[in-house]
């Protein structure tokens, strides 16, 4: 039985993401005990760049604990641990100071260096190591279009830092990330579990201008006095080993072996499931998995909820969230197969199965009848028919069956989507019990790494829960002949769209 001393401790969530940073006290149950949130501003200085302040990163951190302690007793909070955004990068100097913007992981900016990696040593060889096929998310190619946009600034470098490594060192003083922060770089050796060589070399980088690594979930060091009047948080508090935030929610999710993926429905769709060996295949990306130990099978389409907004706000000039419970009403009354309507939604270009940076969005069957209410459907249906090819080839490289998805994300909110994501799969689809799966994962590892807990099997059966369930319905029928069409229309129009792209060049 827990003591009354453990039942007052809270752990604390870090998400370091995209737009803002998030400090999230939770208890040993896994329930939210306070919150502070800052925004982080995005760049986005010219076409395929996108870019931030590296400084706002820490900054953001330092408002939202500060936040965070006006709303719990800072002495309860016994360790803390940090999800990040991936793939964003810094180059510092030897001291940690930014010498550039940071290069945000929608950057694209890099399609000639991925080109150039290719022809150095190989694609097969760069997705072998890495555990990810060459295409403009991995890190190493936009730091190798950084260095070749900007050639003096690699003489400069101290150190090329990942999110985590970055507030980490401001945290405790010690320059060091987790191998679940680093690897989303594509610059680690997924066997040997260590910075490749082989890989960083690419981009001009030696060793030393890396962070140290360590395994999720072991304490990196403790926050310093320095460090500690900037952020209201303890002197003296461990700072742990966390992860990337997409295997972070795959944890917070409650993730802990292979028949269950977690599926973010957000402004990508990202979906994750947990392997006990390293394989690699063009189906999905192999990641370090937040368990220490464990790989994480990703897919990910990056046009997700993304693709609402741009159909709700750009296309019929309406306002969110407003308009969408509107238009999900009329979605609601179309009959699955959206009036013989079919959107691809690969508005940001496609990761998984295709690795195409040319790839662009596609709808198919137009017709005068059409409106607001069948295009969202057929939105939502694209979404889901892309996350089965997905799901479907995360299967046969594991050569089992994934029995459930956990869905996270603001897409998760949606009924329509959720029930239209379970007949597409033809297998149930569960809602998390909290919106926050990103932070509680980082909590969970801290919770593990401060002895909270004394596995994460044990915090995830404590700090994680199951909500509102969705099970296939009749519509199972009618969306598996859908399928059979959807995945024929990518790959007959591939040439063209390329064609179109060099036209638009």
């Amino acid at each position: 039985m827990e003591s009354a001393a453990s039942l007052s401790d809270l752990v604390l969530g870090i998400d370091a993401s995209t737009t803002a940073c998030k400090a999230i006290a939770f208890d040993a149950r896994g329930v939210a005990a306070g919150e502070g949130r800052a925004p982080i501003a995005l760049q986005h200085p010219a076409p395929d760049a996108w870019e931030q302040d590296a400084e706002a990163w820490w900054t953001a951190l330092g408002a939202a604990t500060r936040e965070l302690t006006t709303k719990v007793d800072a002495a309860r909070i016994v360790g803390l641990s940090i999800a990040q955004q991936r793939e964003t990068f810094v180059v510092t100097s030897e001291s940690g100071e930014p010498l550039a913007p940071g290069i945000v992981w929608m950057d694209h900016r890099c399609k000639r260096d991925v080109t150039r990696a290719i022809e150095a040593i190989g694609a097969e060889r760069l997705h072998a190591v890495s555990g990810k096929p060459p295409c403009t998310t991995p890190s190493l190619y936009k730091i190798m279009g950084l260095f070749a946009r900007e050639p003096t600034l690699l003489g400069r470098t101290g150190k090329v830092l990942d999110v985590h490594a970055l507030l980490a060192w401001r945290l405790t003083g010690r320059c060091a990330t987790s191998l679940a922060s680093a690897d989303p770089t594509g610059m680690l050796d997924m066997v040997a579990g260590d910075w490749s060589a082989e890989l960083f070399s690419l981009a001009g980088l030696a060793r030393r201008h890396l962070p140290e690594l360590a395994l999720p979930g072991v304490v990196l060091g403790r926050v310093t006095r320095e460090a500690s009047l900037a952020t209201g948080l303890p002197e003296g508090l461990p700072v742990v080993a966390g992860a990337g935030d997409g295997q972070a929610a795959g944890l917070g999710a409650g993730l802990v072996d292979g028949r269950t993926a977690y599926l973010n429905l957000g402004t990508a769709v990202v979906s994750g499931v947990l392997a006990s060996s390293y394989r690699h295949a063009r189906a999905f990306r192999t990641l370090f998995a937040a368990q220490p130990g464990s790989y994480f099978l990703e897919t990910d389409l990056q046009g997700g909820t993304f693709t609402v907004t741009w159909l709700v706000e750009k296309l019929l000039g309406r306002r969110l969230p407003e308009a969408l419970v509107e238009l999900e009403a009329e979605a609601s009354r179309v009959a699955p197969g959206a009036d013989g309507l079919v959107l691809v939604p690969y508005w940001n270009g496609v990761m998984n199965p295709y690795w195409d940076d040319f790839a662009s969005g596609l709808v198919v069957g137009l017709r005068g009848h059409h409106g607001p209410g069948q295009l969202l459907r057929a939105l939502y249906e694209g979404l889901a028919l892309e996350q089965r090819l997905h799901t479907m080839g995360v299967e046969e490289a594991l050569g089992e069956r994934v029995e459930e998805l956990v869905v996270v994300g603001g897409g998760s909110k949606s009924a329509l989507l959720c029930q239209i994501v379970a007949d597409v799969l033809g297998r149930p689809i569960a809602r998390a019990s909290t919106a926050e799966a990103t932070a509680l994962g980082a909590a969970m590892l801290a919770a593990v790494g401060t002895g909270m807990h004394p596995t994460l099997e044990a915090a995830a059966g404590a700090m994680t829960a199951r909500g509102e369930r969705f099970l296939p319905g009749e519509a199972r029928r009618d969306y598996d002949a859908l399928f059979a069409v959807y995945r024929t229309i990518y790959p007959a129009l591939r040439a063209p769209l390329a064609e179109l792209e060099r036209c638009r060049s």
